[in-house]
């Protein structure tokens, strides 16, 4: 689609709504002026304790069932924090990819046999990508943690945590942490620079994008890379090895429908 896209000369737009968040508009700002230095280490994390859908007592069954969803917690929720990530660090091509999935933690058996449970509650994913960052994934709908450490990225410079967002670096010789009033930032963004408004959501971009007030983010593009991540991270458990992107496109499979 990305390439008949470009074929015809039309837009194409993912809504990847990780993208639009404040924490993200903050950190691209940092990185964009350089207070990171050069990137070179990635990790997006995100932990439910006990939130599988259905079999936890929330959400249908599709969720849980391979053949309608395809995966579990990677695809579920790991799409919107890996892209996140891939847009910060300029959407960079995917080298290597190295992964595992689990489901060990107790279920109500008899939501187990009516949900026809099959998918995972754990990813773990490895990925080494081009300019010599390394890049770690882990996503669980459910895990015996107290919580994660949020998605982070680090520089020759400095380092950012998105979820609670703080920027971390070395002034005078000392290890420093700072917060940011990213509500108030914003609001003066949004008078100061008119732009401000066409990154507020997907929606807002797609408007801005289509009345020629910005450049489309390649989020198509970025969406693909995350598919291409994911379906490695799967593929690599079911090799039991690290693997390619050329490997990962060959065994592809489409699933999509025929209409």
């Amino acid at each position: 689609m990305c390439l008949k896209a470009q074929e015809v000369g039309r837009l194409l737009s993912m809504q990847l709504h990780s993208l639009f968040s404040k924490e993200t508009t903050a950190a691209k700002r940092l990185i964009d002026e350089g207070h990171l230095g050069k990137l070179y280490y990635a990790k997006s994390s995100y932990y439910r304790r006990r939130g599988r859908p259905f079999v936890d007592g929330y959400g249908s069954s599709l969720f849980v069932q391979k053949e309608v969803a395809a995966g579990g917690a990677l695809f579920d929720m790991g799409c919107y924090h890996i892209a996140q990530i891939l847009y910060l660090l300029g959407n960079p091509d995917v080298l290597t990819i190295s992964g595992t999935t689990h489901q060990e933690i107790n279920m109500y058996e008899e939501r187990r046999k009516e949900g026809n449970y099959n998918v995972e509650e754990l990813s773990i994913g490895l990925v080494r990508l081009a300019g010599g960052v390394t890049f770690f994934i882990e996503e669980a709908w459910a895990i015996h943690l107290a919580g994660t450490d949020g998605s982070k990225l680090v520089g020759a410079k400095g380092g950012i945590t998105l979820s609670p967002f703080a920027y971390h670096t070395t002034i005078g010789d000392m290890e420093m942490n700072a917060d940011f009033n990213l509500g108030a930032a914003q609001a003066r963004w949004m008078s100061v620079f008119p732009e401000t408004s066409a990154y507020l959501s997907s929606q807002h971009h797609w408007v801005a994008a289509l009345q020629g007030r910005v450049e489309l983010l390649p989020t198509a593009q970025i969406g693909l890379n995350t598919m291409l991540i994911s379906e490695g991270i799967y593929l690599s458990q079911q090799l039991g090895r690290e693997v390619t992107p050329e490997e990962v496109r060959e065994r592809s499979v489409s699933t999509a429908l025929d209409l």
